[in-house]
This record gives structure tokens, C-alpha cells and sequence, in this order.
């Protein structure tokens, strides 16, 4: 694993940033039932119990099950930017980049699928100002990913005609990963990530694939 890859390790979710003790365990009880349940399901008792609390309790570190699930998204999302900034940081070639990104973004939504989940699928429930912060969040990964492969196309070591659709493509295939992976299945999240980079260097025709 090179340098880059144990620095995007500095992505993985321990919320410690959620303070207090209470606040961070209706979070992780909130993260657990929209994975589970959905959003739109899931009540505000529901996440107070699986905390070990009373429904009354929830109110006094959240005002509403929405900014429940707007700190899960910005924190998820600032995470999963993380992740890819770090990996994609390096000097190397464009496929090279390109490949260290796509692996370390694809085994952090795999390690991290639960919440990753709840953060890329359930977007349309927060209301027009969380979601524009969530949006920002979410072109500025998509920046990170372009930015290389426009870098590959001027070298002429990619051969893509739509970079941003392309660029679109790449991200929605790592994304997708939080939806299917399972732990308890046949591929480890590191063995999802090779396979990832290796398809997405295929796919934007790099001389290395």
C-alpha cells in the first residue's frame, strides 16, 4: 500500500467530531436505522430506542430527525472528499493517480458502506439549503476525479471524448459499491478497489490497463 493510500485511511469514521457522548450514540442509532429503514421510515422513537434513550432525549441534541441526517450526510461526504483529495495528490502519471484514487474511494465505501449508504442515497430528504451544502460537497469530489482525467487526456495517455460524462460514470460506479457490498461476501474492500481501478483504467483507455 503506498503512502497515499495510508493517508486516505484518514478518512475512516470514528465521529469523534460529535460531541457529546449522547449526541454521537443517536447518531450512530440514526445512521443504523436509515441504512436499514429509510429515511422517510425511520421515527425519531425508532432512533431514540435503538440509542437506549427516550424519544424526549433526541430533541435536546438534534431540533429534527432532518439535522439528524444532514450531520451524518456533511460529515460522510467531507470524509469520502478526504479519502479522494489525499489519493489523488500525488506526482505520478494521471493512471496512476487515477487508479490510487479509485481504489481508496471504493474501500472506504465498502468499509464504510452503512453510513455511506445513508449518505449518497438519501440526499433528496434534506430540505434546499442542507441539500445546496451537500451538492457543494459533492463537485468538489467530482473536481478531484476530472481534474485527472483531464490530466490523462492532455497527456494523451487517456483516450475519453466526454471527460464529464465520464467523470460521472467513474463516480457512480465507486458510489454504487456502499449499496451491494456486504462484509460477509467474497470480496474484501481492498480486493473491490483493485478490481475498481483496473475497470476504470479500461475505461477511460489508459495505456496501463
Amino acid at each position: 500500500m503506498g503512502v497515499a493510500e495510508e493517508e486516505a485511511g484518514a478518512g475512516d469514521l470514528s465521529w469523534s467530531e460529535v460531541t457529546p457522548d449522547a449526541a454521537r450514540r443517536l447518531l450512530l442509532a440514526a445512521v443504523e436505522a436509515f441504512a436499514e429503514r429509510g429515511y422517510h421510515a425511520t421515527t425519531t422513537r425508532d432512533i431514540a430506542g435503538r440509542a437506549g434513550m427516550s424519544p424526549a432525549a433526541l430533541y435536546i441534541h438534534f431540533k429534527t430527525k432532518e439535522e439528524l441526517l444532514h450531520r451524518i450526510s456533511r460529515i460522510g461526504h467531507e470524509k469520502a472528499l478526504h479519502v479522494l483529495l489525499e489519493s489523488a495528490g500525488g506526482t505520478g502519471a494521471p493512471a496512476e493517480r487515477l487508479a490510487t484514487a479509485v481504489r481508496c474511494f471504493v474501500r472506504w465505501h465498502a468499509d464504510q458502506h452503512t453510513t455511506a449508504r445513508v449518505v449518497q442515497y438519501e440526499l433528496d430528504a434534506l430540505g434546499e439549503q442542507a441539500r445546496a451544502e451537500i451538492v457543494a460537497l459533492r463537485r468538489r469530489s467530482e473536481g478531484v476525479v476530472r481534474e485527472i482525467i483531464e490530466d490523462g487526456v492532455r497527456a494523451g495517455d487517456f483516450d475519453v471524448p466526454d471527460v464529464p460524462g465520464t467523470t460521472l460514470a467513474v463516480l457512480s460506479l465507486c458510489v454504487d459499491v456502499a449499496r451491494w457490498f456486504n462484509g460477509a461476501g467474497p470480496r474484501t474492500p481492498d480486493e473491490v478497489g483493485a478490481l475498481y481501478a483496473d475497470l476504470v483504467l479500461r475505461m477511460v483507455g489508459a495505456r496501463e490497463a
